[in-house]
């Protein structure tokens, strides 16, 4: 239990400076793109380098070996967040035409909270180590 409970701190810590670089991102882009496209941007962005982060500090998985397939597992990773990300701001626009850029936002972090638990149960088997 103290070694999942180590896990959830670092992800989480993760997870937090991930999620601030993936508003940053997406608002900027936002300015020049349709929100779905700076969405997907800014996740497979962030994506990458949040497989890295959590291999090494939350996973203690190091050196290079299997490094690619890592960040390939991650990216299928990120296809679940994507597709609950791209969903999420799909009913906002649903609801309203065009939604304030703060709604967005808003819908994106929660909609990230929700996949971010999912993120966590999937990376673990990611990262297992094998006997």
């Amino acid at each position: 239990m103290h070694r999942t409970s180590g896990q959830v701190l670092r992800f989480a810590a993760v997870g937090l400076v991930s999620t601030l670089a993936y508003v940053g991102l997406y608002a900027g882009l936002r300015t020049a793109m349709p929100a779905l496209v700076a969405n997907a941007v800014a996740l497979l962005v962030t994506a990458v380098a949040n497989t890295a982060a959590n291999r090494r500090m939350t996973f203690a998985v190091r050196g290079r070996v299997d490094v690619l397939r890592h960040q390939m597992q991650g990216l299928g990773v990120f296809a679940v967040a994507l597709a609950i990300t791209s969903g999420s701001l799909g009913v906002l626009h649903l609801a309203s035409a065009k939604p304030p850029r703060i709604a967005e936002i808003a819908v994106l972090v929660l909609a990230n909270l929700f996949a971010t638990a999912l993120r966590f149960m999937l990376l673990r088997r990611v990262f297992r180590r094998l006997p």
